[in-house]
């Protein structure tokens, strides 16, 4: 196991340690001289770092998605830390445990699995509970199924995020058909595990997180109808009008044409998967932004462009005293006595000496009634 990981490094140490390159710049100093950029990472988060000295040594013995030995100085750069490299070196994938560096699902992933396959058991229609299980059974998709993450960056981007993904949208199927009474679960729940499937095709995750030459010219919904496809092939007595609602549901479920849907949700049930997809993929966005965030100081986090918006810290939001004890202070000394202005205006006073045209017509109308 690899030591320190990245949430393990503290400010002003010097220290050694792996990492995955994730990105590499190559710039320019004012004296035109070469530095490089980079942002290392392991499976516990990423780090801006700068190599300003030596560089042409290292710069050309390593690339991106390659794991480097690095031993630098941790500081504190416009809020945020920053790694000054001081020495850099290639090692071999041979000598790195890959487990290290790829962020993971918390849960175990067959646990995951044997409960989605639960979830798949309760499907009531034969038609569509066949039909899952066709996806389940099939092991060389369902291996793929339980490693790939579901996003590259946005949401639940890490190994078994997926299918953490699609269970929670499960559970959230469950309970929103508990309270629309004319919804069909069975139809809201096939939905559910196949609406993101193609995903196994689109995304790579073999080094760093990125796009297969078939997500970038297809894209997941496109690749996730064609494996629907296939699998229909064996179920020739499959109602063709089911077929066309499930077709409809993985088409939909981005929910607007400028997301990437060829069509919108025109139906309860596609609807319904669409803005609770939508709903957990928002919820984890904002919880992974604000357990990331590398700010040090601050309750807000940096913009995030998914969300269109900064997110609150609201633990150390809560947390946060007033600067110089403010309050304990004003707790400890004795009020002083009010002054004659500031005591309460009584109902037998006047104002005095309008200050607009406003509150002189406001003294009239006050002086008449009286």
């Amino acid at each position: 196991m690899k030591s320190p990981y990245v949430s393990d490094l503290k400010p002003n140490q010097v220290f050694t340690s792996t990492f995955l390159v994730h990105v590499k710049d190559v710039r320019q100093k004012k004296s035109g001289d070469p530095y490089l950029s980079l942002l290392l990472g392991d499976r516990t988060g990423e780090i801006e770092a700068k190599m300003w000295d030596n560089v042409a040594e290292v710069m050309a013995t390593f690339e991106r998605d390659d794991f480097v030995k690095v031993k630098g100085l941790l500081q504190i750069f416009q809020n945020r830390p920053q790694l000054t490299v001081h020495k850099m070196m290639r090692i071999a994938d041979s000598d790195v445990d890959f487990a290290d560096f790829f962020p993971a699902s918390e849960r175990d992933p067959l646990e995951m699995f044997g409960e989605l396959r639960g979830i798949v058991a309760g499907v009531g229609n034969p038609h569509l509970c066949g039909l899952l299980n066709a996806f389940l059974d099939d092991e060389p998709l369902a291996r793929m199924y339980r490693v790939a993450p579901a996003a590259k960056h946005v949401h639940h981007a890490y190994l078994g995020g997926l299918l953490e993904h699609v269970l929670s949208v499960c559970h959230l199927c469950r309970i929103s058909a508990a309270h629309y009474s004319y919804v069909d679960l069975d139809l809201l729940l096939t939905g559910a595990v196949l609406h993101d499937v193609g995903k196994v095709a689109e995304l790579t995750y073999q080094r760093s997180f990125g796009y297969s030459a078939e997500g970038q010219l297809l894209g997941h919904i496109i690749i996730g109808l064609r494996l629907l496809h296939e699998k229909l092939q064996r179920f020739p007595e499959f109602p063709p009008k089911l077929r066309v609602l499930v077709e409809h549901m993985i088409v939909s479920h981005h929910g607007e044409l400028e997301f990437g849907s060829p069509k919108v949700p025109l139906f309860p049930e596609a609807l319904l998967l669409h803005h609770l997809d939508n709903l957990d993929s928002k919820m984890e966005c904002m919880r992974a932004m604000v357990a990331k965030d590398r700010h040090v100081e601050g309750y807000w986090t940096g913009f995030n462009a998914s969300l269109d918006r900064s997110v609150l810290k609201k633990a150390r939001y809560l947390d946060e005293q007033p600067a110089d004890g403010a309050i304990a202070a004003e707790a400890s000394e004795p009020a002083p006595a009010p002054s004659e202005a500031a005591l309460p205006v009584q109902h037998s006073e006047r104002p005095h000496g309008p200050a607009s045209a406003f509150a002189e017509k406001l003294q009239q109308a006050w002086n008449k009634d009286s």
